[in-house]
């Protein structure tokens, strides 16, 4: 009884560490997140109680529902754009369908490994009046004048950012499904074209159904790094023009650390937070009533 209460008590000790770090840097700040989200509070000074106050504004908040729409945009750039498109690169490279396979996938990994703020850096540039694509759409359209305008349209200004989360999330995706292609017995699918299908059947009624828990846990990290998008849409407009480009995690970061109003910002990182958990168990709905995982 003794050597089985030592041995217990090692776990624990072992544990305790990790435990505690985690304590520290997730368990604590959320619950004071919960905590402020009733105050309004500066940083300093004494904390006025609001209640559901802050709540209550940010839902009448005209920025705050910019910065939903532009989310609930990012998800589904994502979740129908990202996957699907990453899935159907690494069927292509995995079949061998492109020459040299090996340096297209190092290419198409490659923006993955770039730093958010390097990139939007790299696309300002691009899309500034003096970059790549204005001169292309000025050879196309022929009108010298050209500038792009749609970053101030209050609608599409999102666009060029989700372009940009297309070009370099894909990859990662990529990477996941060509990992679990290989998982595939090579049988099958010769199996399958003995039987005279071609590689649309293999992908559509072999593959597509084989990976569908795979499909499940992209869809996951996907509506979960789309609530969080923070560094690379900062580092492109910071919300800008107009709050055209706001989405939550930037709003928070503005109403918390540049307005100093940590009450509100708490609230709307508990809001991230909600609609991630949300998002994630209507995912894991939509997977059991197509059983894909």
């Amino acid at each position: 009884m003794r050597y089985r209460t030592t041995k217990l008590l090692s776990h624990y000790l072992f544990i305790l560490p990790a435990f505690l770090i985690f304590a520290g840097i997730m368990v604590f700040p959320l619950f004071y997140s919960v905590y402020l989200s009733f105050f309004n509070w500066k940083g300093f000074g004494p904390k006025d109680f609001v209640g559901l106050g802050n709540y209550t504004r940010m839902f009448q908040d005209p920025i705050f529902h910019i910065g939903m729409r532009n989310n609930i945009m990012i998800v589904l750039v994502s979740v129908f754009g990202q996957i699907p498109l990453g899935m159907l690169l690494a069927y292509m490279l995995h079949r061998k369908m492109v020459k040299k396979a090996n340096l297209f996938e190092v290419l198409i990994f490659l923006p993955i490994t770039i730093s958010s703020v390097i990139i939007a850096q790299l696309w300002n540039r691009i899309f500034s009046p003096v970059g790549i694509f204005t001169a292309l759409m000025r050879t196309i359209t022929g009108n010298s004048d050209y500038i792009m305008t749609i970053v101030e349209d209050k609608n599409l200004a999102i666009v060029p950012i989700m372009f940009v989360l297309l070009w370099q999330h894909t990859s990662l995706y990529m990477v996941i499904f060509l990992a679990n292609l290989q998982r595939i017995p090579n049988s099958l699918i010769e199996s399958a074209q003995l039987e005279g299908a071609g590689e649309g059947k293999i992908f559509l009624n072999i593959v597509m159904p084989m990976l569908g828990y795979v499909i499940f846990i992209d869809s996951i990290l996907a509506v979960s790094g789309s609530f969080k998008s923070f560094d690379l849409i900062y580092s492109m407009t910071a919300g800008g023009p107009a709050h055209y480009t706001e989405v939550i995690a930037v709003y928070m970061y503005n109403s918390t650390f540049v307005h100093q109003n940590y009450g509100y910002g708490s609230a709307l990182s508990i809001i991230i937070i909600v609609f991630i958990v949300l998002s994630i168990l209507l995912t894991r709905g939509v997977s059991k009533l197509f059983k894909v995982e």
